[in-house]
């Protein structure tokens, strides 16, 4: 039963580092288990959460402090998920950030937080959609970290001009899934 136990130990507790952990699966031919519907990189879902954020807000603000500083007061950072957002509100201030809003989940329900959207950092967007929200649009960083989630590698967006006060878009930017 210990021997049992200590083989399955890394399958179920971070123990062993992530290169380490990878050659053992694939030794043991067992693949990562999904807890949710999403596609999977090479660590489970449970694992590849803890990688990639504070590379992810490194990224993001070396965007938003490349911006004239006054313009920065009145710039939002936008997440398309709730994890993105609450790593910019985990790791942000040690960056100089603000902040971040969301419609995900929670963050929805804490609204745009006086932005107007004439200047977002918007992480994750679709450049089409974009674009036909803002009337500028530039792509302007990508967000990948080996270990993390497929989902969280992704293209960050400076926009500016908002077509539509953000106060009156808001509710339309709702997600509870």
């Amino acid at each position: 039963m210990a021997a049992t136990g200590a083989i399955l130990a890394p399958l179920a507790i971070p123990v062993l580092p992530p290169e380490t952990y990878i050659r053992y699966t694939k030794a043991l031919h067992l693949a990562p288990p999904a807890i949710e519907t999403h596609r999977l990189g090479p660590l489970p879902q449970i694992f590849a959460d803890q990688f990639g954020w504070e590379e992810m807000v490194a990224t993001v603000a070396r965007v938003y402090n490349g911006l004239p500083p006054a313009i920065r007061p009145r710039t939002a950072i936008f997440g398309q998920n709730y994890g993105q957002a609450g790593a910019i509100d985990l790791f942000g201030p040690c960056y100089g950030l603000p902040a971040a809003i969301s419609g995900h989940q929670s963050y929805f329900l804490w609204g745009p937080r006086g932005y107007s959207g004439e200047s977002m950092i918007v992480m994750a967007g679709n450049q089409r959609r974009l674009e036909s929200q803002f009337t500028t649009v530039q792509k302007v960083a990508r967000v990948e970290h080996p270990y993390s989630m497929p989902y969280e590698h992704f293209d960050v967006f400076y926009c500016r001009g908002l077509k539509q006060p953000l106060s009156e878009i808001w509710p339309s930017v709702k997600n509870w899934d």
